[in-house]
């Protein structure tokens, strides 16, 4: 009977959230929301150091996808680079691109895997295409700091 009071109140009393921790619920905050897939390209992205990555869900307003992933990369090379890991880090985990598009001119590059479709812009046409201000409607689901960065980037556009 005391080793049974002593693991109820133990588990009325959790112990204190380390810094770690925090980040890891964050993490999983995200990760809970979005499909182990999803997670995959984001962290395939990030390897590659994706500029501005964002996630919108679509699910309430398209009926073709559920989301869309957005990322940037600085000059042709890097766009191709992250499409490129995105693409083979999913063949991998058995998720091949059902089509990609755009790769050679390295613009923007389409990769759909149905229910998600994974962009990659340069930065100019990003801000021209501007598809977070087309699909405003959507939500944007927050991402773990480490999946995200800044707007601007050290590397600069190849002419």
């Amino acid at each position: 009977m005391n080793n049974n009071s002593t693991a109820k109140e133990q588990s009325l009393h959790p112990a204190p959230i380390a810094r770690a921790e925090v980040a890891s619920i964050q993490t999983d905050k995200a990760h809970s929301e979005l499909d182990e897939r999803i997670m995959t390209t984001l962290h395939a992205a990030a390897e590659k150091k994706a500029i501005e990555t964002v996630v919108l869900d679509l699910r309430e307003i398209a009926s073709f996808t559920d989301y869309f992933v957005i990322t940037s990369g600085a000059n042709e090379r890097q766009v191709q680079a992250i499409s490129d890991e995105v693409f083979e880090t999913m063949k991998k985990a058995g998720t091949p691109a059902a089509r990609v598009e755009g790769y050679k001119t390295a613009e923007w590059i389409l990769l759909d895997f149905g229910d998600f479709v994974f962009h990659v812009f340069d930065e100019k046409a990003r801000k021209f295409y501007d598809l977070e201000r087309l699909w405003r409607e959507s939500r944007r689901v927050e991402l773990p700091k480490e999946l995200t960065s800044p707007a601007s980037s050290s590397l600069r556009s190849e002419s």
